[in-house]
C-alpha cells in the first residue's frame, strides 16, 4: 500500500535533504541485486533517521536488522565521534554488499556487525544504548521491545519500522498473518507501557518512536 500519492511523495523528497550519493548508489544496487528491496529505508526515511540521530547524539546504537546497511550508514552520519553502532542481521549473504558500502563511508570503524539470531545476540552485548532501531522479523517485535528496553538508557530512544505494515493494522480480519499479529501486539504493548513516551509517525510504512522516561 502506498500511503501518499506518488506526485506528493516526490514533492516531499524534493523538499527534503538530498539523498547522499553513496546511499543513492546503495539504493540502486539493492533494487538490482537483492531480494525484497522494499525493505530498504530509502531516501525520506533515511533522512529522517539521520535527522533524529543528529538530535539524539547517541554514543551507542543498537540496530536489529542490518539488511544492506542503508540505515546503519544513516546512523553513522550522526553518531558521536567515539560512538559505536552494533548492527545485527542473520543473513550472511548480505555481508559483501554491507562491507563494500560501509568501507566507502568515513564511518566504517563505527559500525560493528554481528551475524546471527538477534534474540541470542542482544544479551551478549555488554552495553547500554542511547538509540535502538528495530527493523527485523515482525513476529518478534514485542519480544525485542521487552529485551531491549532494559538496555536503553533513561531518556534514550527506541524506534521501530514498519508499524503500519502496509495498512494491514487497520484491516478488519480475524485471521491476520503472523507478522501482522506481531505488529499489532507490539503497537498495543508500546501504547500501554508507562515506561515510554511514544508517537507513531506515518512516515513511509510507519515509524514508532519511543522515549524511555
Amino acid at each position: 500500500m502506498e500511503f501518499l500519492d506518488a506526485e506528493l511523495n516526490l514533492y516531499i523528497e524534493n523538499h527534503s535533504e538530498k539523498e547522499p550519493e553513496i546511499l543513492a548508489d546503495l539504493n540502486r544496487r539493492t533494487y538490482i541485486e537483492v531480494l525484497n528491496p522494499r525493505m530498504l529505508a530509502g531516501h525520506l526515511q533515511g533522512r529522517v533517521l539521520s535527522m533524529l540521530t543528529h538530535m539524539i547524539k547517541p554514543k551507542r546504537v543498537l540496530e536489529i536488522g542490518t539488511y544492506t546497511g542503508y540505515s546503519a550508514i544513516c546512523f553513522a552520519e550522526a553518531v558521536a565521534d567515539d560512538g559505536i553502532i552494533y548492527s545485527i542481521d542473520n543473513n550472511e549473504e548480505l555481508e559483501p554488499i554491507q562491507t563494500e558500502f560501509f568501507e566507502k563511508t568515513n564511518n566504517n570503524s563505527k559500525i560493528k556487525r554481528l551475524v546471527g539470531n538477534a534474540v541470542d545476540l542482544i544479551s551478549t552485548i555488554d552495553e547500554t544504548f542511547d538509540l535502538i532501531f528495530i527493523d527485523a522479523d515482525k513476529a518478534n517485535y514485542s519480544y525485542y521491545f521487552d529485551i531491549c528496553l532494559p538496555k536503553l538508557n533513561p531518556g534514550g530512544y527506541l524506534i521501530a519500522d514498519n508499524v503500519l505494515w502496509s495498512g494491514k493494522v487497520v484491516e478488519k480480519s480475524d485471521t491476520h498473518d503472523v507478522d501482522t499479529r506481531g505488529i499489532l501486539a507490539f503497537n498495543l504493548k508500546v501504547q500501554q507501557d508507562s515506561r515510554v513516551q511514544n508517537v507513531l509517525f506515518p512516515i513511509r510504512d510507519g515509524l514508532m518512536v519511543c522515549r524511555k522516561v
